[in-house]
């Protein structure tokens, strides 16, 4: 098993305690986490550090955003050798509307979506919404 530091040196990001920290709380979290949730986590920490932190994570694709209708961005862990390409690395997100939380459903891939001649697509956003697993019973 790979260790933190394996993880982010295979990306390329500098290893900080802090990128550590924030990555562990990342792995801890089975559900997507909006940046007030990791300032809360880490309320010592300068909020830049942890700003610049998940753009870092972003940028090297250790994250990816989450645009789940709620008006906040959420982060949530990139499988393992993911890119965030959209022909081979989107995947659905499960929105629950009882308990706000929003989870990766990894497993069920976003098919092929082709658009006409001209355009670009730049990023795919498919959020199921409903009742989760533990709020429904």
């Amino acid at each position: 098993m790979e260790t933190i530091e394996q993880i982010l040196e295979s990306k390329n990001i500098r290893v900080t305690a802090m990128r550590m920290l924030i990555y562990k709380f990342l792995v801890e979290k089975e559900v997507a986490v909006t940046l007030s949730d990791i300032e809360n986590a880490f309320e010592k920490a300068d909020r830049t550090t942890l700003y610049r932190t998940i753009k870092t994570f972003e940028e090297k694709d250790i994250v990816h955003q989450i645009d789940d209708g709620t008006g906040i961005t959420k982060y949530a862990l990139c499988e393992k050798d993911c890119n965030c390409e959209i022909e081979t690395d989107l995947h659905l997100h499960f929105h629950c509307t009882n308990c706000n939380k929003t989870i990766c459903l990894t497993e069920n891939k976003i098919p092929k979506i082709t658009v006409p001649d001209g355009f670009i697509s730049e990023n795919v956003n498919l959020v199921v919404k409903g009742i989760c697993d533990k709020c429904s019973g």
